[in-house]
């Protein structure tokens, strides 16, 4: 059987074919289409801006809406609450109706998405649900509740969202889930950086509430579970026992006078003894109770993580740091296996370089950002890449973040196109421009040539561009503008894949998916690339965790 290998191969074949049901044109040595996971098949809706809007069944909606959700953020369209309230109703009913399909997607969300907030969320959703229906066989409650919590801090985040939500009275699963979970992830260095008294939960908190006892293969965690309930209830008298040199360490460190704190971090080995007793860098500052300079950063960036580095660039710049130092930090957070092993979103190198004023920056971050990208295909023929710059694209990502989702949808746009064979890059708002790129360049310099373009003409900048290309890519929130013309997805020929990456997770989306060459992926993650060239090699898109 005969394999086209791009758009115009195939239209030369056009005396060969028919026209099957729908419309849509069949060629006598066609393979069936692949289909992806996320499906919107009946246009019922109406998106945000007015456009007509497809209905995504409940799987779809949740799947997209759990990967761009950051709990409690605003966005354009939708106030925080009735977005929050949208995500809890479908893991609730997905919990009944679909309990091993949101299993998996909840602790794939954590573990392999990243999405801290909203999966603890949808964990203890999902158990209420399901125990409110009755369904409390076969340990499933327990297990997610486990699988969502993969830092020290976190089994208290989620007693804290179920006694807000439900009160103080714990159900069985919750309480083993959680248990489960502190064996795994306390010890003496969690304890140091989580347990604080800004947390509303602290480790002897969980402790009392869940019960937890100590792994039998860690045989020094029962003296940490004893000191932890001894700082949260008898913290004037609390002593780290010998057992557990860390702590040890750390209380020599806090018993030194004031006046003697700043000359025992420079002196020889000061770094090594900041290392040994588990001294971070937050609390290194409210430690020394002075101010953070060169001598300080010098002394704790060996024991900082990859993106602890990343976030305070300026702050080494600001306090001086010595260029040896920085070429260390610029080695470590360029290394691929330090980028790999932090699973940290592409744009969080944007954040950096964006705001860290020295030069000698750039280049590290621009290799950091390229191996956070590393599943980004190189696809063969001619791509259409169009990167929506409307103003809805602008509102940030989370609180905590300056970013926002222009910029991000900007870095995966690019990417695809600087690594595709040959690539038209397309910027889309209520106009629509090209951007300009050479192949090799930076991406972060073909970030700066992006615009802010107002509203959401898609299907314009669709029509417009399309020119025969193999595939179409478009990286948008789907809130497409009124077009009496069609949706965007409409102004390809059934033949040719058409790519939606959803980065904000509304109700509505701008085109059919889950059909022949109709497919949609979501979130902030190049992980979903991955599945471009599966597709095109006649391979249906399951949902990543299965």
């Amino acid at each position: 059987m005969t394999r086209f290998n791009s758009a115009a191969a195939r239209a030369e074949a056009a005396p060969y074919s028919y026209v099957g049901t729908g419309g849509r044109v069949l060629y006598l040595d066609e393979e069936p289409a692949p289909h992806s996971a996320v499906r919107a098949h009946r246009p019922v809706l109406r998106t945000y801006e007015g456009a007509v809007g497809f209905e995504r069944d409940p799987h779809s909606e949740l799947f997209l809406l759990a990967l761009a959700n950051f709990v409690g953020q605003e966005t354009f369209y939708e106030a925080a609450g009735d977005r929050d309230n949208r995500f809890a109703m479908l893991v609730r009913r997905l919990a009944v109706e679909d309990p091993e399909w949101t299993a998996g997607l909840l602790g794939w969300l954590r573990t392999r998405a990243h999405m801290r907030t909203a999966s603890i969320v949808g964990a203890a959703e999902f158990v209420h649900a399901r125990l409110a229906a009755g369904a409390t066989r076969g340990g499933c409650n327990r297990r997610v509740v486990d699988s969502v919590l993969q830092r020290a801090d976190e089994p208290g985040e989620l007693l804290a969202y179920w006694t807000s939500r439900y009160g103080r009275a714990l159900p069985k699963p919750v309480k083993r889930g959680v248990a489960d979970a502190v064996r795994r992830l306390y010890g003496s260095r969690s304890l140091l950086k989580y347990d604080t008294a800004s947390k509303g939960y602290r480790f002897g908190d969980v402790l009392n509430l869940v019960h937890a006892s100590p792994d039998p293969a860690k045989p020094w965690q029962g003296d940490v579970f004893r000191y932890a309930l001894d700082r949260r209830h008898h913290a004037d008298r609390a002593e780290p026992p010998a057992s557990l040199p860390v702590l040890t360490a750390h209380r020599q460190l806090m018993d030194l006078p004031v006046g003697e704190r700043r000359a025992a971090v420079v002196a020889p080995g000061g770094a090594e003894r900041l290392a040994a007793a588990g001294m971070t860098w937050e609390a290194l500052a409210g430690w020394l109770q002075g101010p953070m300079d060169a001598a300080a950063w010098e002394a704790v960036i060996p024991s900082m993580g990859p993106m602890a580095l990343v976030r305070n660039l300026r702050n080494f710049d600001e306090a001086g740091v010595s260029d040896e130092v920085a070429a260390r930090v610029a080695a470590r957070i360029s290394d691929p296996e330090t980028v790999a092993a932090s699973r940290q979103f592409p744009f969080r190198y944007l954040a950096a370089y964006q705001h860290a004023p020295s030069l000698r920056w750039a280049y590290p971050l621009e290799v950091a950002l390229g191996h956070s990208l590393a599943n980004v295909p190189a696809l063969p023929g001619r791509t259409l890449v169009l990167v929506d710059r409307s103003g809805s694209m602008w509102s940030p990502l989370s609180d905590r973040s300056e970013l926002n989702r222009a910029d991000a949808a900007a870095i995966f746009g690019t990417a695809l196109a600087l690594r595709a064979d040959e690539a038209d890059l397309v910027q889309f708002g209520t106009g629509h421009s090209r951007v300009p790129y050479a192949k090799g360049e930076s991406v972060l310099k073909v970030l700066e040539r992006f615009e802010a373009l107002g509203g959401t003409n898609s299907t314009a900048a669709v029509r417009a561009h399309y020119r025969n290309h193999d595939r179409v890519l478009i990286v948008t929130d789907e809130q497409a503008a009124y077009d009496y013309r069609g949706d965007p997805v409409q102004q390809v020929p059934g033949r040719v894949p058409v790519y939606t990456w959803n980065l904000a997770g509304y109700r509505a989306g701008h085109g059919p998916s889950g059909g022949a060459n109709r497919h949609t992926f979501g979130g902030l993650t190049d992980a979903a690339f991955r599945m471009v060239p599966l597709i095109e090699q006649g391979m249906s898109a399951d949902w990543p965790w299965r």
